[in-house]
């Protein structure tokens, strides 16, 4: 993580889980999950609708991840463990509109951050304007306490901002469905009937760059 300048990353007990699993038929105890930050200025520009930059930017920091995610995965089954890399954005299950496992239930049991009123995950570093990264493995890594609360207040910005209507405004709590926070489909079709010249659809990012947690660190720099 020094080598690649990752600076917020921690390891999940997901025990309690049911992970994917590997080529033998097993899940995972663990996780290490990570978070890259994407640039605040790009994240704030795009308050009222995606853009080229922003589009570029999502690319290169899931880029930068998978890279990351194979090599990560590669080191630790060098150790004599079992490692599974989990692919940035991937979208597996189109019907339920998920991929094989949520970054964020690995990141908010790795202490990373909780999730936001925008079904995303929140940083004290970098507000929500950043992407996932995570690798399951059996490797016994010690790990702190999970986030088990959520930091929003009574803030519905990113909820006022939504074009499509989607989120619902209930406030985030570990074990809480999806649907209970975002319908997914609604926010799916918004995209791809709004933005869909940005990687088909999957690019808005509206709810994130009003949240107060990203505009902040702004501020800041």
């Amino acid at each position: 993580m020094e080598e690649h300048k990752i600076t917020l990353w921690g390891a999940a007990d997901l025990r309690d889980f049911d992970t994917p699993r590997d080529e033998t038929g097993q899940g995972f105890s663990h996780a290490i999950a990570w978070a890259v930050p994407m640039v605040a200025p790009i994240m704030a520009s795009i308050q009222n609708g995606p853009n080229r930059a922003y589009a570029d930017e999502y690319a290169r920091v899931n880029y930068h991840i998978n890279n990351l995610s194979v090599e990560l995965a590669g080191k630790i089954k060098n150790q004599g463990f079992r490692s599974l890399s989990l692919g940035a954005s991937d979208r597996t299950d189109t019907i339920h509109i998920k991929g094989d496992f949520p970054h964020k239930t690995a990141a908010t049991r790795a202490g990373l951050g909780w999730i936001g009123r925008h079904c995303q995950l929140i940083t004290r570093p970098f507000g929500s304007w950043v992407r996932l990264g995570t690798v399951f493995t059996d490797m016994d890594l010690p790990h702190g306490p999970p986030i088990e609360k959520n930091f929003c207040g009574n803030c519905r910005r990113c909820v006022d901002a939504c074009p499509a209507k989607a989120l619902t405004g209930k406030a985030w709590v570990p074990g809480v469905p999806r649907e209970s926070i975002l319908d997914a489909r609604a926010c799916d079709q918004w995209k791809k009937q709004h933005y869909f010249k940005y990687h088909r659809g999957h690019n808005c990012g509206i709810c994130s760059a009003v949240c107060p947690y990203g505009l902040k660190i702004l501020k800041k720099k």
